[in-house]
């Protein structure tokens, strides 16, 4: 095979990118990715074009390693004191900042032309925030206990992006699942968040984790609530059946599980509950396709 055949120190340096462009580690892509096909699917009525489907595939893991790599660029100095960050390649100095930054420019500049090239105007307007989003977001932490909210807006912008893509318009239902995502996306990064916090509060890393304190798993759950209510508003506005619906439940059911794993709030048990959101968003997407075809 090519890898095997290139020199060790070159394999080594190909590894050090994949790790800080989170290659080895598709769950954030996964759940930017099931938002925006609930976007293209309603917007394109059940069939959206091949086009926006490839462009909006591409885009979200191209946009998601962008993002990784200028978090870790703003992380770089404090992630060496958190346990599960402090091996990353830009914090051990494999790999310098100014490749990061390079990195991160070079993805959204993809990203960009392939808006330019293959959406409308739109959408192209729209991406300019989705650029800002994802650039401001990794440095939130230091001013704010909300930096959860910001990585939703960010994790959700590709929600209006996708919408005007297929409709070349915008509607209600697409604020209904952008603020049902905005929320979806606090509630599960704030799992994440609890499996940094004894770290985050010794060097000063603000969070949604530390803000809620032992209200953590309550307000959560809040959250959660709130997401398959606004879900349910979502189909009540398009008119889908009870395929959708069953969708939903199965992400109700998902979510009871995970206040489950998280329980004791041990980090391993916190770091599942994150994870297990990929099916959540996956049963949704289930639901409403089936649903689609049907009717």
């Amino acid at each position: 095979m090519l890898l095997d055949a290139m020199p060790d120190h070159l394999q080594n340096r190909l590894a050090d990118y994949a790790r800080l462009l989170r290659i080895d580690r598709p769950i954030g892509s996964l759940l930017l990715l099931w938002p925006t096909y609930w976007a293209l699917w309603l917007a394109g009525d059940g069939s959206p074009d091949l086009g926006n489907l490839i462009v909006f595939t591409l885009g979200v893991f191209f946009m998601r390693a962008a993002g990784c790599a200028i978090n870790d660029f703003a992380d770089r100095d404090w992630d060496r004191h958190v346990k599960r960050t402090q091996d990353r390649p830009l914090t051990a100095g494999r790999i310098k900042a100014w490749e990061a930054v390079a990195l991160f420019a070079g993805l959204c500049l993809i990203s960009f032309l392939m808006v330019v090239l293959f959406t409308n105007t739109l959408t192209l307007y729209l991406s300019f925030g989705g650029a800002l989003l994802a650039f401001i977001y990794p440095f939130m932490k230091r001013y704010t206990h909300l930096p959860q909210l910001f990585l939703g807006a960010a994790f959700s912008w590709a929600i209006p992006m996708a919408w005007a893509a297929e409709a070349d318009g915008l509607s209600q239902i697409t604020w209904l699942l952008f603020t049902a995502n905005v929320l979806w996306t606090v509630a599960y990064d704030t799992f994440y968040a609890m499996v940094d916090r004894d770290d985050d509060l010794k060097v000063g890393i603000k969070s949604t984790a530390i803000l809620f304190g032992e209200a953590d798993r309550v307000i959560i759950a809040i959250l959660q609530t709130m997401v398959v209510l606004i879900l349910m508003m979502v189909g009540s506005h398009a008119e889908l059946g009870s395929i959708y619906y069953l969708g939903l439940v199965g992400m109700a059911c998902l979510f009871i599980y995970q206040q489950f794993l998280a329980r004791e709030r041990s980090r391993e048990g916190c770091f599942k509950a994150f994870l297990n959101n990929n099916w959540a968003g996956f049963s949704v997407f289930t639901g409403l396709v089936l649903d689609l075809m049907i009717a």
